[in-house]
Protein backbone atom coordinates (compact mmCIF):
# COMPACT_ATOMS: atom_id res chain seq x y z
CA UNK A 1 0.00 0.00 0.00
CA UNK A 2 0.97 3.40 -0.94
CA UNK A 3 -0.33 6.88 0.66
CA UNK A 4 0.44 10.36 0.19
CA UNK A 5 2.49 12.27 2.66
CA UNK A 6 0.64 15.52 1.84
CA UNK A 7 -3.15 14.52 2.21
CA UNK A 8 -2.13 11.00 3.79
CA UNK A 9 -4.65 9.75 0.89
CA UNK A 10 -3.92 5.62 0.87
CA UNK A 11 -3.97 3.81 -2.43
CA UNK A 12 -4.28 0.50 -2.10
CA UNK A 13 -3.08 0.21 -6.46
CA UNK A 14 0.77 -0.57 -5.97
CA UNK A 15 0.91 0.24 -9.65
CA UNK A 16 0.59 4.06 -9.07
CA UNK A 17 3.48 6.41 -8.45
CA UNK A 18 1.52 9.83 -7.72
CA UNK A 19 -1.27 10.96 -6.15
CA UNK A 20 -4.59 10.94 -7.54
CA UNK A 21 -5.66 14.39 -5.96
CA UNK A 22 -3.08 16.27 -5.52
CA UNK A 23 0.22 14.72 -7.86
CA UNK A 24 2.65 14.24 -5.06
CA UNK A 25 5.05 11.03 -5.08
CA UNK A 26 3.28 8.34 -3.37
CA UNK A 27 5.18 6.71 -0.13
CA UNK A 28 5.45 3.19 0.39
CA UNK A 29 3.40 2.47 3.93
CA UNK A 30 5.54 0.50 6.62
CA UNK A 31 4.07 -3.08 7.21
CA UNK A 32 3.55 -2.38 10.72
CA UNK A 33 1.35 0.60 9.68
CA UNK A 34 -0.53 -0.96 7.11
CA UNK A 35 -3.43 -1.20 9.61
CA UNK A 36 -5.99 1.52 8.39
CA UNK A 37 -6.45 4.68 9.98
CA UNK A 38 -2.92 4.31 11.81
CA UNK A 39 0.30 6.34 10.99
CA UNK A 40 3.93 5.48 12.61
CA UNK A 41 6.46 8.12 11.71
CA UNK A 42 10.28 7.79 11.60
CA UNK A 43 10.07 4.97 14.25
CA UNK A 44 8.70 7.20 16.57
CA UNK A 45 6.71 5.93 19.52
CA UNK A 46 4.20 8.37 19.15
CA UNK A 47 1.24 7.35 16.92
CA UNK A 48 -1.00 9.43 15.56
CA UNK A 49 -4.54 8.20 15.07
CA UNK A 50 -6.39 9.21 11.61
CA UNK A 51 -9.91 8.77 10.53
CA UNK A 52 -10.16 8.59 7.11
CA UNK A 53 -13.96 8.99 6.16
CA UNK A 54 -14.78 8.42 2.68
CA UNK A 55 -17.05 10.31 0.01
CA UNK A 56 -19.97 7.73 -0.71
CA UNK A 57 -20.08 7.31 -4.60
CA UNK A 58 -22.41 5.48 -6.24
CA UNK A 59 -21.81 2.44 -7.53
CA UNK A 60 -22.53 2.85 -11.43
CA UNK A 61 -20.18 6.10 -11.95
CA UNK A 62 -17.15 4.78 -12.52
CA UNK A 63 -14.53 7.47 -11.61
CA UNK A 64 -12.11 7.84 -8.28
CA UNK A 65 -13.23 8.61 -4.99
CA UNK A 66 -12.99 12.23 -3.62
CA UNK A 67 -11.07 13.71 -1.73
CA UNK A 68 -10.50 12.08 1.87
CA UNK A 69 -10.87 14.33 5.31
CA UNK A 70 -8.25 13.07 7.52
CA UNK A 71 -9.06 14.83 11.56
CA UNK A 72 -6.46 14.75 14.01
CA UNK A 73 -6.51 12.30 17.10
CA UNK A 74 -7.48 13.90 20.22
CA UNK A 75 -4.39 14.75 22.47
CA UNK A 76 -4.21 12.60 24.93
CA UNK A 77 -4.02 13.37 28.67
CA UNK A 78 -0.84 13.32 30.59
CA UNK A 79 -0.40 10.18 31.70
CA UNK A 80 -0.89 10.12 36.24
CA UNK A 81 0.39 7.15 38.45
CA UNK A 82 -1.13 6.92 41.90
CA UNK A 83 0.94 6.87 45.07
CA UNK A 84 1.45 4.36 47.45
CA UNK A 85 -0.63 4.64 50.15
CA UNK A 86 2.53 4.78 52.50
CA UNK A 87 3.89 7.52 50.54
CA UNK A 88 0.01 9.22 50.54
CA UNK A 89 0.65 9.00 54.43
CA UNK A 90 3.88 10.53 54.89
CA UNK A 91 2.64 13.41 52.53
CA UNK A 92 0.33 14.46 55.17
CA UNK A 93 2.10 13.41 58.36
CA UNK A 94 5.15 16.11 57.55
CA UNK A 95 2.82 18.74 57.72
CA UNK A 96 0.97 18.21 60.73
CA UNK A 97 5.14 17.27 62.51
CA UNK A 98 5.83 21.24 61.17
CA UNK A 99 2.89 22.68 63.04
CA UNK A 100 3.44 20.97 66.22
CA UNK A 101 7.64 21.68 66.20
CA UNK A 102 6.46 25.24 65.45
CA UNK A 103 4.27 25.07 68.33
CA UNK A 104 6.54 23.76 71.20
CA UNK A 105 9.76 26.26 69.37
CA UNK A 106 7.55 28.79 69.63
CA UNK A 107 6.36 28.03 73.11
CA UNK A 108 9.37 27.38 74.38
CA UNK A 109 10.85 30.90 73.39
CA UNK A 110 8.03 32.40 74.95
CA UNK A 111 8.37 30.92 78.52
CA UNK A 112 12.17 31.29 78.04
CA UNK A 113 11.90 35.18 77.45
CA UNK A 114 9.36 35.79 79.32
CA UNK A 115 10.51 38.95 81.27
CA UNK A 116 11.80 38.49 85.03
CA UNK A 117 11.35 40.53 87.57
CA UNK A 118 13.06 44.01 87.85
CA UNK A 119 16.06 43.85 90.38
CA UNK A 120 14.81 45.40 93.67
CA UNK A 121 16.93 48.91 94.40
CA UNK A 122 15.34 49.65 98.05
CA UNK A 123 15.19 47.63 100.96
CA UNK A 124 14.43 47.85 104.27
CA UNK A 125 15.99 45.20 107.26
CA UNK A 126 13.69 45.56 110.00
CA UNK A 127 14.72 44.80 113.70
CA UNK A 128 14.95 41.22 114.05
CA UNK A 129 12.56 39.89 116.75
CA UNK A 130 13.93 38.52 119.92
CA UNK A 131 12.27 35.12 120.65
CA UNK A 132 15.11 33.73 123.14
CA UNK A 133 12.73 34.70 125.65
CA UNK A 134 15.44 36.67 126.90
CA UNK A 135 15.73 39.95 126.87
CA UNK A 136 19.60 39.92 127.96
CA UNK A 137 20.40 38.58 123.86
CA UNK A 138 18.76 41.56 122.54
CA UNK A 139 21.73 42.93 121.41
CA UNK A 140 22.30 39.74 119.19
CA UNK A 141 19.47 40.31 116.99
CA UNK A 142 19.89 44.04 117.03
CA UNK A 143 23.48 43.75 116.41
CA UNK A 144 22.58 41.28 113.68
CA UNK A 145 19.96 43.64 111.92
CA UNK A 146 22.65 46.51 112.41
CA UNK A 147 25.52 44.71 110.92
CA UNK A 148 23.17 43.47 107.48
CA UNK A 149 22.38 46.60 107.01
CA UNK A 150 25.50 47.85 107.02
CA UNK A 151 26.91 45.30 105.00
CA UNK A 152 24.03 45.83 102.05
CA UNK A 153 24.46 49.38 102.21
CA UNK A 154 28.05 48.88 100.67
CA UNK A 155 26.09 47.49 97.70
CA UNK A 156 26.47 50.66 94.64
CA UNK A 157 23.04 50.33 93.16
CA UNK A 158 20.84 49.21 96.05
CA UNK A 159 19.44 52.01 98.76
CA UNK A 160 19.22 50.14 102.24
CA UNK A 161 17.28 52.41 105.21
CA UNK A 162 19.64 52.86 108.00
CA UNK A 163 19.17 51.59 111.80
CA UNK A 164 18.28 54.63 112.94
CA UNK A 165 14.96 55.00 110.87
CA UNK A 166 13.95 51.03 110.74
CA UNK A 167 15.01 51.16 114.77
CA UNK A 168 11.54 52.93 115.03
CA UNK A 169 9.25 50.31 114.23
CA UNK A 170 10.86 48.06 116.70
CA UNK A 171 7.91 46.47 118.88
CA UNK A 172 5.36 47.44 116.17
CA UNK A 173 3.07 45.23 114.11
CA UNK A 174 3.22 47.27 110.87
CA UNK A 175 2.44 45.99 107.66
CA UNK A 176 4.67 45.40 104.70
CA UNK A 177 2.47 47.90 102.47
CA UNK A 178 2.69 50.56 105.03
CA UNK A 179 6.10 50.00 105.59
CA UNK A 180 6.66 50.30 101.67
CA UNK A 181 4.76 53.27 101.46
CA UNK A 182 6.30 55.08 105.14
CA UNK A 183 9.78 54.37 103.96
CA UNK A 184 9.58 54.46 100.03
CA UNK A 185 10.88 50.75 99.93
CA UNK A 186 10.27 48.07 97.35
CA UNK A 187 10.90 45.38 99.89
CA UNK A 188 11.22 44.63 103.36
CA UNK A 189 13.45 41.83 105.09
CA UNK A 190 12.07 40.34 108.50
CA UNK A 191 13.25 38.23 110.86
CA UNK A 192 13.09 36.08 113.60
CA UNK A 193 15.98 35.25 116.29
CA UNK A 194 16.13 32.58 119.16
CA UNK A 195 19.35 31.72 120.83
CA UNK A 196 18.60 27.97 123.01
CA UNK A 197 21.81 27.03 124.50
CA UNK A 198 24.61 26.35 121.94
CA UNK A 199 22.70 27.02 119.05
CA UNK A 200 21.57 29.40 117.10
CA UNK A 201 17.83 29.71 115.12
CA UNK A 202 17.21 32.49 112.55
CA UNK A 203 14.11 32.82 109.98
CA UNK A 204 14.97 35.28 107.50
CA UNK A 205 11.69 36.55 104.73
CA UNK A 206 11.93 38.84 102.14
CA UNK A 207 8.41 40.52 101.38
CA UNK A 208 7.39 42.70 98.62
CA UNK A 209 6.19 45.58 99.97
CA UNK A 210 3.47 46.14 97.17
CA UNK A 211 2.09 43.17 97.21
CA UNK A 212 2.80 41.71 100.09
CA UNK A 213 3.67 38.39 98.60
CA UNK A 214 6.93 36.57 100.17
CA UNK A 215 10.03 36.84 97.89
CA UNK A 216 12.01 34.43 99.31
CA UNK A 217 12.64 32.70 102.93
CA UNK A 218 15.25 30.84 104.80
CA UNK A 219 16.03 29.25 108.18
CA UNK A 220 19.63 29.55 109.40
CA UNK A 221 20.34 26.88 112.56
CA UNK A 222 23.89 27.13 113.47
CA UNK A 223 26.14 26.83 116.62
CA UNK A 224 27.40 29.80 118.24
CA UNK A 225 30.78 29.39 116.96
CA UNK A 226 29.53 29.93 113.27
CA UNK A 227 28.09 33.41 114.11
CA UNK A 228 30.57 35.34 111.63
CA UNK A 229 30.03 32.69 109.02
CA UNK A 230 26.14 32.99 109.90
CA UNK A 231 26.00 36.80 109.18
CA UNK A 232 28.38 36.81 106.19
CA UNK A 233 26.07 34.00 104.76
CA UNK A 234 22.58 35.70 105.22
CA UNK A 235 24.73 38.89 103.37
CA UNK A 236 25.39 36.85 100.35
CA UNK A 237 21.79 35.35 100.49
CA UNK A 238 19.71 37.86 100.69
CA UNK A 239 21.72 40.36 98.46
CA UNK A 240 21.45 37.21 95.99
CA UNK A 241 17.34 37.49 96.09
CA UNK A 242 17.35 41.26 95.81
CA UNK A 243 18.39 40.18 91.66
CA UNK A 244 20.52 42.92 92.07
CA UNK A 245 23.78 42.90 89.90
CA UNK A 246 26.85 42.91 91.82
CA UNK A 247 30.46 43.90 90.94
CA UNK A 248 33.40 41.99 92.32
CA UNK A 249 34.09 44.85 94.63
CA UNK A 250 30.40 43.74 96.11
CA UNK A 251 30.73 40.48 96.33
CA UNK A 252 34.39 41.57 98.11
CA UNK A 253 32.38 43.75 100.30
CA UNK A 254 30.07 41.00 101.47
CA UNK A 255 32.18 38.21 101.57
CA UNK A 256 34.12 40.32 103.78
CA UNK A 257 34.40 39.52 107.85
CA UNK A 258 36.33 41.73 110.19
CA UNK A 259 37.04 39.19 112.48
CA UNK A 260 37.50 35.44 112.83
CA UNK A 261 36.35 35.38 116.25
CA UNK A 262 33.18 34.99 117.45
CA UNK A 263 33.04 36.53 120.91
CA UNK A 264 34.71 39.55 119.82
CA UNK A 265 31.93 39.82 116.96
CA UNK A 266 29.62 39.48 120.10
CA UNK A 267 31.23 42.14 122.08
CA UNK A 268 31.62 44.47 119.25
CA UNK A 269 27.68 44.25 118.09
CA UNK A 270 26.87 44.37 122.77
CA UNK A 271 29.25 47.48 122.12
CA UNK A 272 26.65 48.97 118.97
CA UNK A 273 23.64 48.13 121.02
CA UNK A 274 24.80 50.57 124.24
CA UNK A 275 26.62 52.76 121.58
CA UNK A 276 22.33 53.15 119.84
CA UNK A 277 21.11 54.45 123.66
CA UNK A 278 23.20 57.74 123.17
CA UNK A 279 22.99 57.88 127.34
CA UNK A 280 26.00 58.67 129.12
CA UNK A 281 26.38 55.11 131.07
CA UNK A 282 25.27 53.42 128.11
CA UNK A 283 28.10 54.90 126.30
CA UNK A 284 30.04 54.02 128.97
CA UNK A 285 29.59 50.31 128.99
CA UNK A 286 29.75 50.42 124.77
CA UNK A 287 33.33 51.41 125.32
CA UNK A 288 34.16 48.54 128.01
CA UNK A 289 32.79 46.28 125.30
CA UNK A 290 34.77 47.65 122.45
CA UNK A 291 37.68 47.76 124.62
CA UNK A 292 36.82 43.41 125.75
CA UNK A 293 36.57 43.25 121.94
CA UNK A 294 39.98 44.38 121.14
CA UNK A 295 41.50 42.17 124.02
CA UNK A 296 40.71 39.79 122.08
CA UNK A 297 41.54 40.45 118.14
CA UNK A 298 43.84 43.77 118.60
CA UNK A 299 43.62 44.09 114.56
CA UNK A 300 39.39 44.67 114.85
CA UNK A 301 38.97 47.83 112.86
CA UNK A 302 35.37 48.08 113.55
CA UNK A 303 35.55 47.76 117.11
CA UNK A 304 38.11 50.75 116.78
CA UNK A 305 35.87 52.81 114.99
CA UNK A 306 32.87 51.78 117.86
CA UNK A 307 35.50 53.40 120.26
CA UNK A 308 35.70 56.59 117.87
CA UNK A 309 32.39 57.21 117.66
CA UNK A 310 31.67 56.06 121.83
CA UNK A 311 34.38 58.98 122.46
CA UNK A 312 32.92 61.59 119.92
CA UNK A 313 29.52 61.54 121.19
CA UNK A 314 30.57 61.65 124.68
CA UNK A 315 32.10 65.19 123.94
CA UNK A 316 28.80 66.38 122.00
CA UNK A 317 26.83 65.56 124.31
CA UNK A 318 28.93 66.85 127.21
CA UNK A 319 29.74 63.75 129.06
CA UNK A 320 33.18 64.24 128.96
CA UNK A 321 35.43 67.38 128.46
CA UNK A 322 36.06 67.71 124.73
CA UNK A 323 40.03 68.58 125.48
CA UNK A 324 39.90 64.49 126.83
CA UNK A 325 37.55 63.27 124.36
CA UNK A 326 38.22 64.56 121.22
CA UNK A 327 41.78 63.40 121.29
CA UNK A 328 40.77 60.16 121.96
CA UNK A 329 38.24 59.92 119.27
CA UNK A 330 40.78 61.20 117.05
CA UNK A 331 43.48 58.72 117.92
CA UNK A 332 40.76 55.87 117.64
CA UNK A 333 39.54 56.75 114.43
CA UNK A 334 43.05 56.92 112.77
CA UNK A 335 43.84 53.35 113.78
CA UNK A 336 40.58 52.06 112.10
CA UNK A 337 41.39 53.27 109.37
CA UNK A 338 44.65 52.19 109.17
CA UNK A 339 43.79 48.57 109.76
CA UNK A 340 41.10 49.23 107.10
CA UNK A 341 40.84 52.28 104.58
CA UNK A 342 37.90 51.00 103.41
CA UNK A 343 35.47 52.15 106.16
CA UNK A 344 33.86 54.97 105.95
CA UNK A 345 32.99 55.40 109.69
CA UNK A 346 36.12 56.35 110.64
CA UNK A 347 36.66 59.10 108.15
CA UNK A 348 33.14 60.63 109.33
CA UNK A 349 34.18 60.65 112.82
CA UNK A 350 37.75 62.56 111.91
CA UNK A 351 35.84 64.94 109.77
CA UNK A 352 33.88 65.67 112.57
CA UNK A 353 36.57 66.28 115.24
CA UNK A 354 38.59 68.63 112.76
CA UNK A 355 35.01 70.58 111.99
CA UNK A 356 33.78 70.82 116.07
CA UNK A 357 37.43 71.09 117.44
CA UNK A 358 40.16 72.11 115.07
CA UNK A 359 37.86 74.86 112.48
CA UNK A 360 39.90 72.88 109.98
CA UNK A 361 36.95 73.20 106.99
CA UNK A 362 39.33 72.07 104.28
CA UNK A 363 40.29 69.16 106.42
CA UNK A 364 37.06 67.93 107.64
CA UNK A 365 35.12 68.37 104.01
CA UNK A 366 38.29 65.64 102.53
CA UNK A 367 37.41 63.34 105.41
CA UNK A 368 33.62 63.39 104.57
CA UNK A 369 33.94 63.60 101.17
CA UNK A 370 36.83 60.23 101.32
CA UNK A 371 33.73 58.80 103.68
CA UNK A 372 30.85 58.95 101.23
CA UNK A 373 32.91 57.45 98.58
CA UNK A 374 33.85 54.81 100.09
CA UNK A 375 29.85 54.30 101.52
CA UNK A 376 27.31 56.52 99.42
CA UNK A 377 24.51 55.07 101.88
CA UNK A 378 25.97 56.45 105.25
CA UNK A 379 23.84 58.95 105.98
CA UNK A 380 25.66 60.28 108.97
CA UNK A 381 28.31 61.40 106.66
CA UNK A 382 25.86 63.29 104.33
CA UNK A 383 24.41 64.87 107.39
CA UNK A 384 27.60 66.17 108.85
CA UNK A 385 29.02 67.09 105.52
CA UNK A 386 25.81 69.13 104.93
CA UNK A 387 26.14 70.79 108.25
CA UNK A 388 29.56 71.66 107.00
CA UNK A 389 28.34 73.74 104.03
CA UNK A 390 25.68 75.15 105.45
CA UNK A 391 28.21 76.52 108.25
CA UNK A 392 30.44 78.00 105.50
CA UNK A 393 26.93 79.39 103.54
CA UNK A 394 27.08 76.74 100.59
CA UNK A 395 23.10 76.32 101.17
CA UNK A 396 22.81 74.95 97.95
CA UNK A 397 25.14 72.25 98.56
CA UNK A 398 23.93 71.73 101.81
CA UNK A 399 20.15 71.02 100.41
CA UNK A 400 21.21 68.08 98.47
CA UNK A 401 23.28 66.49 100.72
CA UNK A 402 20.37 66.70 103.61
CA UNK A 403 18.06 65.51 101.05
CA UNK A 404 20.49 62.43 100.24
CA UNK A 405 20.32 61.57 104.05
CA UNK A 406 16.78 61.53 103.72
CA UNK A 407 17.17 59.22 101.12
CA UNK A 408 18.75 56.74 103.23
CA UNK A 409 17.14 57.61 106.67
CA UNK A 410 13.45 59.35 106.12
CA UNK A 411 12.38 59.40 109.82
CA UNK A 412 15.76 60.74 111.38
CA UNK A 413 14.98 63.95 113.32
CA UNK A 414 18.64 65.70 112.95
CA UNK A 415 18.25 65.24 109.31
CA UNK A 416 14.83 66.49 108.61
CA UNK A 417 15.84 69.23 111.10
CA UNK A 418 18.65 70.30 109.46
CA UNK A 419 16.98 69.96 105.45
CA UNK A 420 14.32 72.44 107.16
CA UNK A 421 17.23 74.82 108.56
CA UNK A 422 18.80 74.84 104.99
CA UNK A 423 15.33 75.49 102.99
CA UNK A 424 15.37 79.29 105.59
CA UNK A 425 19.00 79.82 104.77
CA UNK A 426 17.57 79.78 100.76
CA UNK A 427 15.31 82.15 102.25
CA UNK A 428 12.40 79.44 100.85
CA UNK A 429 10.20 80.33 103.81
CA UNK A 430 7.43 78.29 102.75
CA UNK A 431 9.06 75.28 102.03
CA UNK A 432 10.71 75.75 105.43
CA UNK A 433 8.14 75.72 107.26
CA UNK A 434 6.26 72.37 106.16
CA UNK A 435 10.00 70.75 106.76
CA UNK A 436 9.68 72.23 110.50
CA UNK A 437 6.11 70.91 110.86
CA UNK A 438 6.93 67.53 109.04
CA UNK A 439 10.14 67.35 111.82
CA UNK A 440 7.61 68.01 115.10
CA UNK A 441 5.51 65.62 113.56
CA UNK A 442 7.73 62.85 113.64
CA UNK A 443 8.70 63.66 117.72
CA UNK A 444 6.51 66.38 119.07
CA UNK A 445 9.21 66.35 121.91
CA UNK A 446 12.31 67.52 119.61
CA UNK A 447 12.96 71.00 121.07
CA UNK A 448 15.34 72.21 118.73
CA UNK A 449 13.43 71.92 115.37
CA UNK A 450 10.34 73.55 117.80
CA UNK A 451 13.48 76.91 118.77
CA UNK A 452 14.06 77.68 114.83
CA UNK A 453 10.33 77.03 113.88
CA UNK A 454 10.38 80.37 115.68
CA UNK A 455 12.36 82.47 113.66
CA UNK A 456 10.34 81.13 110.18
CA UNK A 457 7.18 82.55 111.86
CA UNK A 458 8.67 85.46 112.50
CA UNK A 459 10.18 86.34 109.17
CA UNK A 460 6.93 85.56 108.00
CA UNK A 461 5.52 88.01 110.33
CA UNK A 462 3.56 85.25 112.06
CA UNK A 463 4.46 86.72 115.44
CA UNK A 464 1.17 85.03 116.91
CA UNK A 465 2.92 81.28 115.68
CA UNK A 466 6.27 82.30 116.61
CA UNK A 467 5.19 83.30 119.95
CA UNK A 468 2.90 79.96 120.71
CA UNK A 469 5.66 77.79 119.25
CA UNK A 470 8.02 79.90 121.57
CA UNK A 471 6.10 78.86 124.67
CA UNK A 472 5.81 75.23 123.27
CA UNK A 473 9.38 75.05 123.15
CA UNK A 474 9.57 76.36 126.67
CA UNK A 475 7.59 73.15 127.63
CA UNK A 476 9.17 70.22 125.81
CA UNK A 477 12.47 71.71 127.76
CA UNK A 478 10.15 71.34 131.26
CA UNK A 479 10.20 75.38 131.54
CA UNK A 480 6.88 75.96 132.29
CA UNK A 481 7.36 79.32 133.79
CA UNK A 482 8.91 80.64 130.46
CA UNK A 483 6.20 79.65 128.66
CA UNK A 484 3.56 81.30 130.67
CA UNK A 485 5.58 84.53 130.72
CA UNK A 486 5.74 84.20 126.96
CA UNK A 487 2.34 83.63 126.29
CA UNK A 488 1.34 86.73 129.38
CA UNK A 489 3.70 89.07 127.74
CA UNK A 490 2.58 89.03 124.04
CA UNK A 491 -0.92 88.98 124.98
CA UNK A 492 -0.06 92.47 127.12
CA UNK A 493 2.22 94.27 124.45
CA UNK A 494 2.89 92.49 121.60
CA UNK A 495 6.05 90.98 119.79
CA UNK A 496 8.18 94.16 121.18
CA UNK A 497 6.61 93.46 124.28
CA UNK A 498 9.03 90.22 124.76
CA UNK A 499 12.08 92.27 124.35
CA UNK A 500 11.56 93.81 127.79
CA UNK A 501 11.76 90.09 129.14
CA UNK A 502 14.54 88.86 127.80
CA UNK A 503 13.18 85.85 126.08
CA UNK A 504 12.77 86.35 122.58
CA UNK A 505 15.44 84.30 121.75
CA UNK A 506 15.25 80.50 123.00
CA UNK A 507 18.56 79.01 123.56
Amino acid sequence: MKRCPTCHRAETDDSLTFCRSDGTPLVVSSPQSSELGTVRFDGASAELATSLLQQATAANIGRTTGPATVLPSPTAPPETRDLPKSKRRSLLIIPVVLIAATIAVGGFLYFRKKPTPPAIQSIAVMPFINESGDANVDYLSDGMTETLISSLSQLTNLNVKARSTVFRYKGKNTDAQTLGKELNVQAILNGRFAQRGDQLSLTLELVDALTENVIWSEQYNRPQADLVKLQTDISRDVSSKLRTKLSGSDEQKLAKAYTRNPEAYKLYLQGRFYWGKREENDLKMAIDSFNQAIALDGNYALAYSGLADSYALMSSFNFMQPADAVPKARGYALKAASLDESLAEPHTTLGLTLLQYEYDFAGAEKEYKRAIELNPNYATAHQWYGELLTGVGRFEEAEAEFRRGLDLEPLSLPINWEYARSFYFLRRFDESLAQHNKTIGLDPGFARARRTLVEVYRVKKDYASAIEEMARYFEVRNQPENAALVRDSFAKGGWNALKAVGVLTCN
